[in-house]
């Protein structure tokens, strides 16, 4: 007989052969005749945070992010009181990370160790990868190591896809929710001839939001209405010491956002404000792995991608299209001398070109709208080729050292050094203590990656960038305290960034002017986090966690915090799931808190144009999920506390104005949402 018993994602597969009994039983015989054998403890993490590598980061593992609907990347992050996800602007639905404080350019975008979604793809990615295609996030702080290139500067996101060679058979995943919005996934493997060694994958997913909510009655759609179909096919071959991942992604995606009715005249005729973006990507990838000597460690790799983006756009009257090709590839080579003393060492290359053009209608004065018009086919191009070393001491994992070296040259910024360091020590089972120091650089696109930027009504001025460039500092700390017949998990961190070359977005130096330009003066962030999780009764898991966010920087002369940045936030989580299995009920209470708003003006009333600062705000978010055999299916909401930004678009009853402002956003758009959903796996159980 077998019985599975499920404790809090604890899953024990008992086979208990037992004596039949005919008659009463007696209980001393009983004891006697019954057996207990082939005792298997599965035990399922949602996530994990390592002990023995040197630099601080968490793995996300699925059932991590089953937690909530995570219907792409950036929906992903809504447990992790590390990570903020925030919307750039109330029109295009374009979406971007913060780490440290800071956003995300300085964060770099991995998928399975390639780097990806650069430039133009930059605002949008966050959309590129579902959630259902995704099999764990790898989330680390501060500089990381040197063999994916010198672009980290406050952290790395790595994203790993579910694997041809694993065995999973079909999954399906069908969502909806109450804006309009319907989501279709569908990810399955197939073993050539039943054979693991060759196997090939299909990821598909369907999106489409049809919806032109108006919660806030300012004539402006709340959220975009995005077309995307997204294709995926991976494959993978091992032959003896050889093994080789490979693929191809296409992507198609639609969106359309801006007045839900006619707006003002223009040109002697009325129209509607409109956004219309349109997006055609490809990419393709390969890893082809040699293992010379197993016992030593000892391995070759290769692997590279390539990506093509194409992006025509329209914000209002200004067209901006975009071409843009990237090419990638590394050469690793690493060894164990002995089990303390590891070498890697590699080189890389990396290419960019983006051709892009702007332009207005004719008859349209440029200079009302800035410096940029026309852009005809303007080319941006740099190429850059590097090498890397990196050692490693470990000393049974208690105390680690690891230091690494890069040296790039760009055929547009010169020769430049990228030196990182790293160190770990266990004084003891109960703490770890961490530290790390590190230089990081990144090659701005002004246009490109701040294309929303376009919805503005100021004339947006982009002066001549420089590469940038900043030094990062970071400790943390680790305890693992028994309370109880459970562990207390403790981390506190503290991280210090500081530019000595950055790209600023400078919203204070004129009201009617958006500057894109070169730090002049300082620039910093220091951030500090303490977060805690404890699992109650076996059942009910907690997380707590605080974050301080100071940063500030020079705009017009003067050092002022970040516009539009929380200084704060707070976060609890609540996980339990029944001793069965069949019921999860999960639940998260954000506290954001307050911050700068940039200059305001003054109006023709003599009053300021908005507030010099906004207040704190919070959000509450809970999915309950009951699973079944082969099938799971959820229902949930998002943003349950009905919390909205007043007037998220400034000048919205004349869009044509140059008082027309909807990048200034600290805060949801939307209201509350709700959602509801199924999960498939007719291959094995969930």
């Amino acid at each position: 007989m077998k019985k599975i018993i499920s404790l809090s994602g604890l899953t024990l597969l008992l086979a208990m052969p037992i004596a039949a009994q005919t008659a009463a039983p007696d209980s001393a015989t009983t004891m006697k005749e019954q057996t207990l054998a082939n005792v298997t403890i599965t035990s399922r993490k949602a996530t994990t945070r390592s002990l023995k590598g040197a630099i601080n980061g968490k793995e996300i593992l699925r059932d991590e992010l089953f937690k909530a609907a995570c219907c792409n990347l950036g929906e992903s992050f809504v447990t992790n009181p590390s990570v903020d996800v925030n919307y750039s602007d109330a029109t295009t639905g374009a979406k971007q990370v913060k780490l440290l404080g800071l956003s995300g350019t300085y964060v770099q975008m991995l998928t399975e160790n390639l780097p990806n979604f650069r430039g133009a793809a930059l605002p949008y990615g966050l959309g590129y990868v579902p959630g259902s295609w995704m099999k764990s996030m790898q989330v680390s702080k501060g500089n990381s190591s040197v063999k994916n290139g010198y672009e980290a500067i406050t952290g790395q996101i790595n994203v790993e896809y579910v694997k041809p060679e694993d065995d999973k058979g079909l999954s399906i995943n069908l969502y909806g929710s109450t804006m309009g919005k319907f989501e279709a996934n569908a990810d399955g493997n197939l073993h050539i001839n039943g054979d693991k060694n060759l196997s090939t994958e299909i990821l598909a997913h369907v999106e489409n939001n049809w919806s032109h909510h108006d919660g806030n009655s300012d004539g402006f759609q709340d959220d975009p209405q995005i077309k995307q179909y997204n294709l995926q096919n991976r494959w993978f071959w091992k032959r003896g010491n050889y093994i080789l991942h490979t693929g191809l992604s296409l992507l198609k995606e639609d969106r359309t956002s801006g007045q839900t009715h006619k707006g003002q005249a223009l040109f002697g005729g009325l129209s509607p404000y409109r956004i219309e973006i349109n997006t055609n990507r490809y990419e393709g990838y390969m890893k082809h792995a040699l293992i010379l000597n197993a016992a030593h460690g000892t391995n070759l790799a290769f692997m590279g991608n390539v990506s093509l983006h194409q992006q025509d756009a329209r914000y209002g009257i200004k067209e901006y299209d975009v071409n843009e090709k990237n090419a990638y590839a590394s050469l690793i080579f690493e060894t164990d001398f002995t089990p303390s003393h590891n070498l890697s060492a590699g080189l890389s290359l990396n290419h960019d070109a983006l051709r892009q053009s702007l332009s207005l209608p004719q008859g349209v004065v440029p200079s009302v709208y800035g410096n940029l018009y026309p852009i005809e086919r303007a080319l941006e191009s740099e190429t850059t080729p590097g090498a890397y070393v990196q050692y490693t001491y470990s000393m049974n994992h208690h105390f680690v050292a690891m230091a690494g070296l890069r040296v790039d040259h760009s055929n547009v910024y010169g020769t430049f050094f990228t030196p990182r360091f790293h160190l770990k020590w266990m004084p003891s089972d109960l703490l770890t203590i961490r530290l790390s120091a590190g230089k990081g650089y990144r090659s701005p696109h002004a246009l490109a990656e701040n294309n929303y930027l376009m919805a503005s009504g100021r004339r947006l001025i982009i002066d001549d960038l420089r590469q940038e460039a900043a030094w990062n500092y970071g400790t943390s700390l680790s305890f693992l305290i028994p309370v109880g017949r459970q562990t207390l998990k403790l981390n506190a961190d503290y991280y210090y960034t500081h530019f000595l070359e950055q790209t600023i977005v400078d919203y204070d130096t004129r009201p009617d002017e958006l500057h894109i330009t070169h730090l002049d003066g300082k620039s910093y962030s220091h951030t500090v986090q303490v977060d805690a999780s404890y699992l109650l009764f076996n059942a009910l898991e907690l997380t707590a966690a605080y974050r301080y966010n100071l940063v500030k920087a020079t705009y017009g002369g003067q050092l002022r915090w970040k516009p539009l940045q929380s200084r704060y936030k707070g976060l609890l989580t609540l996980s339990y799931k029944t001793p069965l299995g069949l019921w999860q009920f999960d639940a998260t209470a954000v506290l954001n808190g307050g911050g700068r708003l940039p200059e305001p003006y003054t109006t023709p009333l003599g009053n300021p144009s908005w507030e010099r600062h906004f207040s704190a705000y919070g959000q509450l978010n809970a999915q309950i999920t009951r699973y079944f055999r082969h099938f799971s299916v959820y229902i949930g909401g998002e943003n349950l506390t009905n919390y909205k930004q007043k007037n998220p678009i400034v000048g919205y009853n004349n869009p044509w104005g140059r008082a027309f402002e909807p990048t200034m956003i600290y805060a949801p758009v939307q209201g509350a949402m709700g959602y509801v959903g199924i999960r498939m796996n007719l291959g094995k159980r969930l």
